[in-house]
């Protein structure tokens, strides 16, 4: 949120998950049947806009980063909800639709953390798409800057004595460095056997080419409609900041690789680019 205006990143994070299934060629990476819906009236501007200027970098480039990352967080959610794991922790959920489009039920629980403003506005949407609220989905607001994360995630029904996987896309470069550190500390306090999805953005010396034309389009557009790129970290950076706070880092993970490597064989203008990357990481037991 900037002032009282709904997410611009979390709206045209949405509407790439949308067009995805509309301007690109198969194989898909994201099957996201909801995200247009979620739009409601604004679905066919946006995904228009895809399907005029989808080659440009800046379209092509926001379908592969939102559909990879999600794709890689569903997938690991997945393999842990096999083995047991009863909670999915969504931070910066935006316009997030893993819940409405999985059915979680009693499989896992999933908690959706954002802003109080943000969430009244994902409701709006829901209520004005006709979408139903699933089973096992609570909203728990949250404010990264200002709130304790773990009294708002408690005070939800999250259980911190039970471990989690908890993702975190698409969120820490629009904040500033003492609130990557506050929410970082209070997922380092969780559960042993929590793990975390961390996407993060790299400084301008590790970008690789298509990465770099990415952000001098991205960047600056970002800092105009008020949510400016604030944090960046090398792998090695972060891999310290994640140990300081309790966190074993699993891996790092390239767009490239984050994915099956058959996906990136297109006839169609998606491919990786190294601007943001993954980070895995694990609260040990």
């Amino acid at each position: 949120m900037h002032g009282n205006q709904p997410s611009q990143t979390a709206v045209m994070a949405a509407a790439a998950r949308a067009a995805h299934l509309v301007v690109d060629q198969g194989p898909f990476i994201l099957h996201d049947t909801v995200a247009a819906p979620l739009l409601g009236e604004r679905a066919e501007e946006l995904i228009g806009y895809h399907r005029q200027y989808g080659d440009h970098l800046i379209l092509s480039g926001t379908r592969a980063q939102v559909t990879s990352r999600s794709r890689y967080t569903e997938r690991r959610l997945a393999d842990l909800t096999r083995r047991g794991l009863e909670q999915y922790v969504v931070l910066g959920a935006g316009l997030d639709t893993f819940a409405y489009r999985s059915e979680p039920g009693g499989r896992v629980k999933v908690f959706e953390v954002d802003h109080p403003a943000t969430q009244q506005w994902k409701r709006g949407l829901l209520a004005a798409a006709g979408i139903a609220h699933p089973d096992g989905l609570t909203f728990a607001p949250a404010d990264f800057e200002a709130d304790d994360l773990m009294l708002n995630l408690a005070g939800a029904g999250f259980d911190p004595s039970r471990p989690a996987l908890v993702s975190w896309l698409g969120v820490s470069m629009y904040l500033t460095e003492d609130a990557v550190d506050a929410t970082l500390a209070t997922i380092g306090r969780l559960a042993p056997g929590t793990e975390l999805v961390m996407e993060y953005a790299l400084p301008p010396s590790l970008r690789d080419e298509r990465g770099s034309a990415f952000a001098d389009f991205a960047l600056p557009a970002a800092a105009e409609r008020g949510e400016p790129w604030l944090t960046f970290f090398t792998p090695g950076d972060l891999s310290t900041v994640l140990k300081q706070h309790g966190l074993e880092t699993a891996d790092h993970v390239r767009q490239a690789d984050s994915v099956d490597p058959a996906l990136w064989r297109r006839s169609d203008t998606l491919r990786p680019a190294d601007l943001c990357r993954l980070a895995r990481a694990t609260v040990p037991g």
